[in-house]
């Protein structure tokens, strides 16, 4: 078998694996062909795995994270009733593993962001790797909604129920209007889409496939919709993966709502809510608002030097994609 055949095989009896890991979201944001897995494997038993997206060039592949995919990294299958001083070694072990397949690749470049539930990043800044701090904002409780809702910021709350008075919510959108309600945010921020309905399509249709995806949106008594947003899940998340407001119409307060049903909904099916974060100091207010953890994960990335391969330059994502930064915020609607 492949590495991606076992790879899939190990999806698909994996739960712990996030969503943005997964064989099939891959193929969907990254094309089948785009993207590849490094395996180790223990006693025939896939142990951990590094998927990753890559651009080919001349001087070699560029690996980086695909668009709408908050993170991905190093998945890890841990034994039962470990000690933690086996689990320290397990680990490095393991990931000096992964980062010893990884370099024997031609890399120009490497950056990915890692699942927060990652912790040990140490084999990497061994290798000359750079970590960069970001941070997600969650619910990580889902069992108590009346405790959520009151563990909203008390204007968030109010921003409600002012919207409950305006719009109702609703979840038969078709992908083509809302691609149109998050077009609409990023004309406001005079910023193209960074993403086709093409490719929109291609992932809703994976994630429909895969029964992991809702649309709410919410609409006024003259049938205008105010807003909308886009959630997936797996078994131990749900992330709001974007949205998008009509701008003359932000004032009915409609996205806060629309959370806040999607917290309820997904409340359901899975055990958190990710907001997926951001940097920008209004979209973390907004984030924060609702009750949130504020969780760390890393950016872990890489630059090589094929004149001199001692030279290590390593900047993060921001260093060399200008603008990414807010055009992720942006992608989610505020």
């Amino acid at each position: 078998m492949s590495n991606k055949e076992k790879y899939i095989n190990t999806c698909n009896t994996e739960t712990t694996i996030p969503i943005f890991s997964r064989n099939w979201w891959m193929d969907a944001v990254c094309e089948e062909e785009n993207w590849d897995v490094i395996l180790v494997e223990k006693g025939g038993q896939v142990v951990a795995t590094l998927p990753y997206y890559f651009i080919k060039k001349d001087s070699g592949i560029e690996i980086c994270q695909p668009i709408l995919t908050q993170k991905s990294g190093i998945w890890l299958k841990y034994p039962e009733n470990q000690k933690l001083t086996a689990k320290y070694s397990y680990e490095r072990k393991l990931i000096r593993d992964v980062i010893d397949q990884l370099e024997k690749k031609k890399l120009i470049s490497y950056n990915q962001n890692f699942d927060y539930s990652f912790q040990n990043w140490l084999p990497f800044y061994w290798h000359g790797f750079k970590q960069y701090t970001r941070y997600t904002y969650v619910i990580d409780n889902l069992t108590n909604l009346e405790k959520a809702f009151m563990n909203i910021d008390s204007k968030t709350r109010n921003q409600i129920r002012k919207a409950e008075k305006i719009v109702r919510v609703k979840d038969d959108l078709s992908i083509e209007e809302f691609y149109k309600l998050n077009e609409m945010t990023f004309k406001r921020q005079n910023m193209e889409m960074p993403y086709s309905l093409q490719f929109l399509k291609r992932l809703d249709n994976a994630c429909y496939k895969n029964n992991c995806r809702k649309i709410f949106y919410a609409e006024d008594q003259e049938k205008k919709k105010h807003a909308a947003i886009y959630i997936v899940w797996d078994e131990n998340s749900a992330y709001y993966l974007m949205g998008g407001a009509d701008p003359e119409l932000r004032n009915s307060e409609a996205t806060s709502l629309l959370i806040w049903e999607a917290i309820k909904y997904v409340s359901n099916v899975t055990k958190k809510f990710d907001f997926e974060g951001s940097m920008i100091e209004p979209l973390e207010k907004c984030f924060s608002s609702f009750g949130t953890s504020q969780i760390q994960y890393f950016n872990i990335s890489k630059e090589y030097n094929r004149k001199n391969l001692f030279h290590i330059i390593s900047k993060d994502i921001y260093d060399y994609y200008p603008g990414l930064q807010k055009t992720y915020s942006r992608i989610r609607g505020r």
